[in-house]
């Protein structure tokens, strides 16, 4: 539960990258600025500030969330995944990771962390989504460099991957 401090910080409790955390801020910290100006994970990039490009994608409890219009207070309680929080304790990679570096799926990088995490939510409601899905999902994320070919690619990659498990 949010409670205001004695200095007039707003103590926000929530878990981030399967981690409980507790952050004070002040009611008017959006989450973007929280993440990466207070909590140094700088995986989460701002462009436009107004929920149009989608480089700003977290997941909260599973689903995008546009980190540059979502004030911290709203993830009071709930879970927050960064692009910090996708690959195994162990540095393995996450399979939609995997994909998009196989599939060189970026150039400039700058939506891939985003573009990434929307990834991870279509495939964890959509396990086998046919290209359309997967272009409708992702749409929510601008991308200037790649023409968004081989992100689709590495998303059908890391779908068929998932299903079929690890290689032994």
């Amino acid at each position: 539960m949010s409670l205001i401090s004695k200095d007039g910080a707003l103590r926000v409790a929530f878990t981030l990258n399967g981690r409980e955390t507790t952050v004070e801020t002040v009611t008017s910290r959006v989450l973007s600025d929280l993440l990466r100006d207070d909590m140094n994970l700088k995986g989460t990039r701002v462009s436009c500030g107004r929920t149009v490009c989608g480089a700003c994608s977290v997941l909260v409890d599973g689903f995008p969330r546009a980190a540059c219009s979502t004030f911290a207070f709203e993830v009071e309680g709930r879970d927050v995944q960064t692009i910090e929080g996708v690959e195994a304790p162990d540095g393995t990679l996450d399979p939609v990771q995997a994909a998009f570096a196989a599939k060189s799926a970026f150039q400039c990088g700058f939506c891939t962390s985003g573009m990434i995490l929307l990834a991870k939510s279509l495939l964890a409601t959509h396990p086998d989504p046919d290209r359309a899905t997967i272009i409708a999902w992702i749409s929510s994320n601008i991308c200037r460099c790649t023409g968004y070919e081989l992100i689709v690619e590495a998303v059908q990659d890391a779908a068929r991957a998932m299903r079929e498990g690890p290689k032994s």
